[in-house]
Order: C-alpha cells, then structure tokens, then sequence
C-alpha cells in the first residue's frame, strides 16, 4: 500500500513539473517517452516514487538558492523511507560511453507520504527562490 502512495504521488509531481519552463526533462521508465519504458514496461508492474529531473543548465549555479528554500523535501539519497528527498546528481554520473542525454542540472527526487498539494507547493517556493537568486545575480 505505501510503494502505492509513493508511485501516486510520483506520477501527480510527475504531471505538475512537466509543465514548468525551469524542467529539461523526466527521467521515469514509468513515463512512455522514456528511453527504458520498454525494459520497464515489460519487467514491472509498477513503480516507485524515485525519479530524476533535469533542470535548464542555468539552475547549477543557483542550486543554493533551490534547495536552501525546500522545507518538506529534505535534502539525502536515502530512497525507499516515507520521506520526500532532493539530491543533487549533477553532473550526469558517468556510466556509458554514450553522452549525456541532455544539457542541464540533474536532481533526483524520491516523493515520501507528504500530501501531494503540499509538495507541491514547497517546489513552487524552491523554484520561485532559484528565479529570484537569479534576477539578483
């Protein structure tokens, strides 16, 4: 029941932040658009409440900012507990030859039992802080 509320809150944080300017792109092999969603698609039937995000590359240099306004993301890699996380993971870890498959500044997010409206809200106020740390810079 709790992997349940993890992937439901997942896939709601999932739907919000893809529509935002600061989001390059989601990486969830849950997603159809995914590059592994035919490996996951075949081998689950579910999925978890862990994801990467991309931000556009300028939110590398304004992280500080992103992550010091988050109150009920809590910054750690811990994934799996019932508590929402952000780390960041930029730049992209080295595992292929291949490149990385895009430009920006990496996070990834594990969604904890928070309500959802809530975390939500506390990304939109990251967000918001990062834009300002920008205009100030």
């Amino acid at each position: 029941m709790r992997l349940r509320r993890h992937w439901a809150t997942a896939e709601k944080l999932i739907d919000w932040l893809s529509r935002r300017p600061e989001v390059v792109r989601i990486l969830y092999p849950a997603l159809a658009d995914d590059p592994g969603h035919a490996l996951w698609s075949r081998d689950f039937t579910g999925a978890s409440g862990l994801f990467g995000l991309v931000l556009q590359p300028h939110f590398a240099g304004r992280r500080h900012a992103l992550f010091d306004a988050l109150q009920l993301f809590k910054l750690g890699s811990s994934w799996g507990g019932f508590e929402s996380l952000m780390v960041p993971a930029a730049p992209f870890p080295v595992r292929s030859c291949r490149p990385a498959p895009d430009d920006g500044y990496l996070v990834r997010l594990h969604a904890g039992l928070e309500h959802v409206d809530d975390l939500i809200e506390d990304l939109d106020r990251a967000f918001a802080s990062a834009r300002s740390a920008e205009a100030g810079a």
